[in-house]
C-alpha cells in the first residue's frame, strides 16, 4: 500500500498531465507536468518513469471516470446522450492524449477502445430498450463515431476551428442516433 503522500502526488501528476494534454500538447515536457502537480521530477519520475507510463496512467484515469459515469447512469437510460455527448466532447479536449494512444501498439490500442466500448455498451443497451437511441445502434458504431469525430477535429488547422466543427459534428451525429430529444 502506498503511503498518503505518495498517493496523493500520484494523483495530482496524473491529473496535471491530464491538464496539460487537454491543452493539445502531446509532447508536454515532463518538467512542466511535475511544475503543474506541485511536485519535484524526481517524484515524478519515481511514479512515472518515462512518458509512456504517464500516458498509461492518464488513459486509466480517464477510463476509470467513464466506467464511474456509465455505471451512475444504470437506472437512467434516457442520459445515455448526455454521457456519449460528455466522452466525445472529452475526446475532443484531449485530443493530445488521442495523439499518443495512436502511438501505441495496436494490442494496447485495442485493449484500451474495447474497456472504453464495454463501459457505454450497458448504458447504450438499456437506452436501446428504452427507444431513446436507434434499435440497430450498437457498440461498433460508438468506435465509429469516435473516429468520425477524431476526424473532424484533425481536420482543421486551429485549434479553435476544430473545437467548433467537431463540437458542430457530435450534435450532428447525437440528433442522427438519439430518438429523443436533447436535454
Amino acid at each position: 500500500m502506498r503511503r498518503r503522500d505518495a498517493q496523493r502526488n500520484r494523483a495530482a501528476i496524473v491529473l496535471a498531465a491530464g491538464e496539460v494534454l487537454t491543452e493539445g500538447d502531446p509532447v508536454a515536457l515532463m518538467p512542466e507536468i511535475a511544475r503543474r502537480a506541485g511536485v519535484g521530477q524526481a517524484t515524478l519520475y519515481r511514479h512515472f518513469p518515462d512518458r509512456h507510463a504517464l500516458t498509461a496512467a492518464v488513459i486509466e484515469h480517464q477510463l476509470d471516470r467513464l466506467e464511474e459515469a456509465a455505471a451512475g447512469l444504470a437506472a437512467h437510460p434516457e442520459h445515455f446522450r448526455q454521457l456519449l455527448r460528455s466522452v466525445l466532447h472529452t475526446q475532443i479536449a484531449m485530443r493530445g492524449l488521442v495523439v499518443l494512444i495512436r502511438r501505441l501498439d495496436v494490442p494496447t490500442q485495442h485493449r484500451y477502445r474495447q474497456r472504453a466500448l464495454a463501459a457505454l455498451g450497458g448504458p447504450l443497451r438499456r437506452a436501446r430498450e428504452a427507444g431513446h437511441v436507434r434499435a440497430d445502434l450498437v457498440p461498433d458504431d460508438l468506435a465509429l463515431l469516435f473516429t468520425m469525430v477524431q476526424g473532424v477535429a484533425e481536420a482543421t488547422g486551429d485549434a479553435a476551428s476544430a473545437r467548433a466543427a467537431a463540437d458542430r459534428s457530435v450534435d450532428l451525429m447525437l440528433d442522427g442516433i438519439c430518438l429523443t430529444a436533447a436535454d
